[in-house]
């Protein structure tokens, strides 16, 4: 059975920073690319960043580039979300996803992933 379970959710001020982990379960996780979505009620689901299975190549949407990065580290079966400069508009449920089929970080459609998190609260206060 696939697990994705996230955490590192919180309420943070403007110009702060959280990371996020999402640890994976009951697939090889190394063979997934891996990426972060978020998601405000009443708004559709938002791609945020992905990152290859080899952790080499990585992409982002432009709302977060130079201010999120995200990592993997395949020995722990988990992937990283660094979020720095946080703005209120940041503010969402983030959810972590694993795609087998596309093969690259450029899969910015959430329908093509194939396992899904819970998600976790992510709050910036102005």
């Amino acid at each position: 059975q696939v697990q994705l379970v996230e955490s590192g959710g919180g309420l943070v001020q403007a110009g702060g920073s959280l990371r996020l982990s999402c640890a994976a379960s009951g697939l090889t996780f190394s063979s997934y690319t891996m990426g972060w979505f978020r998601q405000v009620p009443g708004k559709e689901r938002e791609f945020v960043a992905a990152i290859s299975w080899s952790g080499r190549a990585t992409y982002y949407a432009d709302s977060v580039k130079g201010r999120f990065s995200i990592s993997r580290d395949n020995a722990k079966n988990t992937v990283y979300l660094q979020m720095n400069t946080l703005k209120p508009e940041d503010t969402a449920v983030y959810y972590c996803a694993a795609d087998y089929r596309s093969g690259s970080p450029r899969n910015t459609n959430g329908a093509r992933y194939d396992y899904w998190g819970q998600g976790t609260q992510v709050t910036v206060s102005s």
